[in-house]
């Protein structure tokens, strides 16, 4: 079992605390017996709607043919509000120019099409690192996870650290060689290199032993360019109706830089090469890597399985009698107005 929140989790948090506090708060004032009861089925929707938001789902299996070699590629990515700048070296698909997210999306699709038979990870920071795909030789996985990735909600960044993956990528990388040291691994690390936070990035190093090669791709431009906002619902494609991020000092929209030293700098420490995204740079990179012998098995992703829907029903079965139990408590009342008028009219 899964979630797939259709909020940030502190939101729903939040939102179910005060909810749920309101109606627990009525319920301990109530004093009699129906009106008890009516609190408690409020507080059974207030329960279905968080549970609702959270989403829960099985994950989708697999079934149809796979290739899987000796070669496993992890993906790091940087989801922070500068990864949505309007300056990425790429065509646009549309009206709305395209950010450098789009660029990285592009350049995984392109390595993934390329090294058939390698298995992938997909991991992603920005406030939290977040391993979005575990490792699979299933690149439907990957193609599906990474169209769907977005940047953090620009509400909540706390700006960006290039260093924040280290710890967890250094986990993933453990564990595997330890799990199959025979495997070949390469890690891309694909970002900006902006770091805004105050303190100096911490070191890749202790990545080095555990891969074999890779590489650091860099996307964005020196002249920088604007970030999109995203609000975490839908990230709209039309021109007109994308704001953009503030700079709070100037009131100006902010503009995000290439910190292409930072980048280097991480290549340097990792022991791999650093290239800019310019539509080639991917494929060069798998170009140099091999797959090894391959063999294939059944296997290809079905999407996960969603329960959310079986929760609505009670749900809205109980919104129907809070209607209904509001519609004759207001038919309940007009007699009664009416009978007051009438009174004031015949009163001497």
């Amino acid at each position: 079992m899964t979630l797939i929140p259709m909020l940030p989790v502190p939101v729903i948090a939040v939102v179910g605390a005060v909810l749920g506090g309101a109606v627990l708060w009525r319920l301990a004032r109530a004093r009699r017996s129906a009106e008890r009861l009516g609190w408690a089925l409020r507080m059974v929707m207030v329960l279905l709607l968080v549970m609702i938001a959270l989403r829960p789902s099985i994950a989708g299996e697999s079934s149809g043919p796979v290739a899987s070699g000796g070669l496993e590629v992890y993906f790091v990515v940087d989801t922070t509000s500068s990864m949505v700048a309007e300056d990425a070296a790429i065509e646009p698909d549309g009206d709305a120019p395209p950010t450098r997210l789009d660029a990285v999306k592009a350049d995984i699709t392109a390595m993934s099409e390329q090294l058939v038979g390698a298995q992938f990870s997909l991991t992603t920071f920005d406030a939290t690192s977040v391993q979005r795909v575990p490792l699979t030789s299933d690149a439907t996985a990957l193609a599906s996870a990474t169209s769907a990735l977005t940047s953090e909600i620009t509400y909540y960044s706390r700006g960006s650290g290039i260093d924040a993956p280290v710890e967890l990528i250094t986990e993933l990388l453990a564990t595997a060689q330890s799990s199959h040291p025979e495997r070949s691994r390469v890690l891309f690390y694909l970002g900006d290199g902006e770091q805004t936070r105050a303190e100096a990035p911490g070191s890749f190093g202790a990545i080095t032993e555990l891969i074999d090669g890779g590489g650091v791709i860099g996307y964005g431009t020196e002249e920088g360019g604007r970030m999109r906002v995203f609000d975490g619902y839908s990230a709209d494609d039309d021109p007109a109706d994308v704001a953009y991020i503030r700079d709070p000092t100037t009131g100006a929209d902010a503009v995000s830089m290439l910190d292409a030293a930072n980048l280097a700098a991480i290549a340097d420490e990792v022991g791999v090469d650093y290239r800019h995204s310019d539509g080639g740079a991917a494929r060069e990179f798998a170009a140099g890597l091999d797959v090894g012998p391959t063999s294939v098995r059944a296997g290809s992703l079905t999407g996960p399985v969603e329960f959310y829907w079986i929760l609505a029903i009670p749900l809205a079965l109980l919104a129907l009698g809070e209607l209904a139990a509001a519609g004759l408590a207001l038919a309940r009342s007009r007699p009664r107005a009416g009978a007051s008028r009438q009174a004031k009219e015949v009163r001497p």
